[in-house]
């Protein structure tokens, strides 16, 4: 594969060795996940036990929304290793990891540790963070925050049935990057698939429309892995939706749930300790009418997948707490679109 830059023919690079590769991505982390990313080399910092056995390569912390950060266990990974036998056992055991409250909390001592005893890297944190103690951030992020971030090198065929099959797990959890080096003599250019600022989504939005799947999908299914306060918070936004206007029902979909009346109104996605509402309307307008709750803008690719042309924005509920705002803003919107 080449790449065409300038006048210039730029040949797609092999990576011989999966630590070259590793390495590559730990040189450009601010490059390939943005600069307000924190990446920590964990194979050089964290022993197996804290991980179920299994020593990532990476942790990172992304903090481009520092009130709603994200966590990703790291694993780079060559596209040509066998996937039964090197790379599924190996996120599979980050599954097992993530249920483990005990080595959760081993783990957030053994970041915490290094980090103290790292000047720069605290410095770094404390510049997102100011008067937060890191401790907390650690553990609270860690908590409600559970991805896997695996990058590789080429497509693996594997991937896509494994996610379609184990969607509770892989396809919950499991983001995929996509990195490619390109070289010129000394100069070299990267390729990155998809954009790392919209990688929640990813899965949703750059996959391709099966117009004959047959398959239907259920409330059930989302649920599965769900804690109960937040299938409570599902239950009453469903039915402050379901009672605000007749003829407005729930649509499973594969990756999120749709609430329609002739149109989509909005959109819900679930995890573990989190529920995502998508809502068809600007950010500073959502945040006008939420002031509880985190409000989170979307990327202009991301908006268009949702409501087409129109804005959209999304709020993120960790805590049955404080309802009332969304249940007047999810009444507002039916009323305005019914």
């Amino acid at each position: 594969m080449q790449i065409f830059s300038n006048n210039k023919v730029f040949t797609e690079f092999q990576f011989e060795r999966e630590a070259d590769f590793e390495q590559e991505i730990v040189q450009n982390h601010k490059l390939f996940f943005g600069p307000n990313s924190i990446y920590i080399n964990a194979k050089r910092k964290i022993e197996s036990r804290h991980i179920g056995n299994s020593i990532p390569d990476g942790f990172l912390f992304d903090l481009a929304d520092v009130q709603n950060p994200e966590f990703y266990i790291v694993e780079v990974e060559l596209a040509r290793h066998d996937f039964y036998n090197h790379i599924f056992p190996q996120i599979t055991k980050f599954f097992a990891f993530y249920r483990n409250h005990k080595n959760q909390a081993e783990l957030v001592e053994k970041i915490f540790s290094f980090i103290n005893n790292d000047l720069a890297l605290r410095q770094e944190f404390k510049s997102f963070l100011g008067e937060r103690e890191i401790y907390k951030f650690l553990k609270d992020t860690i908590d409600v925050s559970q991805n896997i971030l695996l990058v590789i090198d080429a497509e693996k065929n594997e991937l896509p049935e494994i996610i379609e099959t184990y969607t509770e797990t892989w396809g919950r959890m499991v983001k995929l990057l996509l990195v490619k080096k390109f070289v010129n003599g000394a100069e070299h250019l990267y390729s990155m698939h998809p954009e790392f600022e919209s990688i929640e989504y990813a899965s949703i939005v750059e996959e391709p429309t099966r117009i004959n799947e047959e398959v239907e999908y259920t409330e059930e299914e989302h649920l599965e892995g769900v804690s109960l306060e937040i299938k409570n918070v599902y239950d009453q936004l469903k039915q402050t939706a379901l009672s605000a206007s007749s003829g407005i029902y729930v649509n499973p979909t594969k990756w999120y749930l749709s609430f329609r009346k002739d149109r989509n109104m909005f959109f819900i996605k679930l995890a573990n300790k989190r529920l995502t509402l998508i809502v068809p309307q600007s950010l500073e307008k959502s945040q006008e009418a939420i002031l509880f709750h985190q409000t989170k803008s979307l990327t202009p690719k991301v908006q268009k997948f949702w409501f087409g042309n129109s804005p959209a924005s999304s709020i993120i509920v960790e805590k049955g707490e404080q309802l009332e705002e969304i249940k007047k803003l999810l009444k507002n919107i039916i009323t305005r679109y019914s």
